[in-house]
C-alpha cells in the first residue's frame, strides 16, 4: 500500500511490526518472519532514512507516528511530482514550439484562418464561443457581430451566458473602453456580471477588439468599422503575440466593479497565495506562468511585485516574510 512513497512490502511490514511493538528487536522480527537478520537490520536503516523509525538511545529503534512520519513523507514526494511534471511541461513547451515552427515553414496558411461575409462570421464565433473551456479574455469595442441566430443583442442574453461560462470555472476576463458602453443599461450590466464572476477593467480606449480563447486560438476582425470579415489566428508567434498584447492592456486597465476580500491590503490574495505556494514547490517561473494562464514575463512580474510588497530582496525572504505573516 506504501509503494508510491518508496516503501516496499517488506519495510511496511517491519514498520508495521514496530507500530504495533515500540521495543520490537529485529532479531525478533527475522525470527516470526523467517528471514535473515541481516535483511531486517537492512530495512529498519532505510526505515530510519525515510523518518519512519528513529533510534531510542539503547541500541533499539522507536516508531514515529504515521501522521507526522507518512504526512511529511507524502508532501515530499508530492512536491519532487509537482516539480517532475514541471519539467515534463516544458519539455512538451518546448516540442509544442518546435512544431509551431515546422508548421509555419510548411503549411503557413493554417495558422491564421480568414473569414468574409456577416453569416459566416457569425456562425463561426459562435462555434468557437461554444467551445470555450477555460479562458476568454476580451478587449471590448464595436463593431459587435450579429448573432448566429439572428436575434438582436440584449444585456440579459450577454448576462446569462456569462453566467453559464462562469458555472464552467472559465477565466473571464473584459477589457471595456467608453465606446462600449453604448447600448442601453450595458454598464450596469457589466457590473451585474462581475457578481456572477467576470472580471473586468476599463480603459480610456482600445485600439481594435480582440477575443482570446482558451489561449489557443484569437479571433481579430480585419476592417475595424465592420464585423464582415475575420482573423482567426490559431497557435503560433502572432498568437502569443496577440496574448502579451492583451496582458498589457489588462495590467494598465482600471478595475469595474464593488472590491471584493481580496482588496484587504493587510491579507494575500488568492494569486497571491497561489504564487507563494508554487514558490515553496520550487516551480520555475514557466511553470507558474502556465498554472496560472499568464504569460511566464507576466508571472515574473507579479512575483516580483509580491516580493516588493513583502520588502523581500530573494524569494527565500518572501517564502520567510510570508510564513511570519501568517500567509502560508
Amino acid at each position: 500500500m506504501l509503494e508510491p512513497l518508496g516503501i516496499c512490502e517488506f519495510d511496511e511490514g517491519v514498520y508495521r511490526a514496530f507500530l504495533t511493538r515500540a521495543d520490537l528487536r529485529p532479531q525478533e522480527y527475522a525470527r516470526t518472519a523467517g528471514v535473515s537478520p541481516d535483511r531486517v537490520r537492512r530495512a529498519v536503516n532505510r526505515l530510519v532514512g525515510m523518518g519512519l523509525l528513529r533510534p531510542d538511545g539503547s541500541g533499539g529503534h522507536r516508531p514515529v507516528g504515521p501522521g507526522t512520519a507518512l504526512t511529511a513523507l507524502l508532501n515530499q514526494r508530492r512536491l519532487a511530482a509537482e516539480a517532475a511534471f514541471a519539467a515534463v511541461g516544458t519539455v512538451v513547451e518546448d516540442l509544442e514550439e518546435e512544431y509551431r515552427a515546422g508548421r509555419l515553414r510548411t503549411d503557413p496558411g493554417s495558422l491564421v484562418e480568414v473569414l468574409s461575409g456577416r453569416d459566416v462570421v457569425a456562425q463561426r464565433i459562435d462555434e468557437l464561443n461554444q467551445s470555450v473551456s477555460s479562458h476568454l479574455w476580451i478587449l471590448d469595442r464595436p463593431p459587435y457581430h450579429d448573432r448566429a441566430d439572428g436575434l438582436p443583442h440584449t444585456n440579459e442574453a450577454e448576462k446569462a451566458t456569462t453566467a453559464a461560462w462562469a458555472r464552467r470555472g472559465v477565466d473571464l476576463r473584459s477589457v471595456y473602453c467608453p465606446d462600449s458602453m453604448g447600448r442601453p443599461g450595458r454598464f450596469e450590466t457589466v457590473l451585474e456580471m462581475v457578481e456572477l464572476g467576470e472580471q473586468a477593467r476599463m480603459l480610456p480606449s482600445l485600439p481594435f477588439k480582440l477575443h482570446i480563447i482558451d489561449r489557443r486560438v484569437a479571433l481579430v476582425p480585419l476592417v475595424g468599422g465592420a464585423y464582415d470579415n475575420l482573423a482567426v489566428v490559431h497557435p503560433s508567434g502572432l498568437l502569443d503575440a496577440l496574448i502579451e498584447l492583451y496582458e498589457t492592456y489588462w495590467d494598465k486597465a482600471l478595475p469595474i466593479g464593488t472590491p471584493g476580500p481580496d482588496t484587504d491590503r493587510s491579507k494575500p490574495t488568492s494569486e497571491e497565495v497561489a504564487l507563494l505556494t508554487m514558490l515553496r514547490a520550487g516551480l520555475k517561473d514557466q511553470a507558474i506562468a502556465r498554472q496560472l494562464g499568464l504569460s511566464t514575463r507576466t508571472a515574473t512580474r507579479r512575483i516580483a511585485a509580491l516580493m516588493a510588497r513583502l520588502d523581500a530582496t530573494t524569494r527565500f525572504q518572501a517564502g520567510v516574510e510570508a510564513c511570519a505573516r501568517g500567509w502560508i
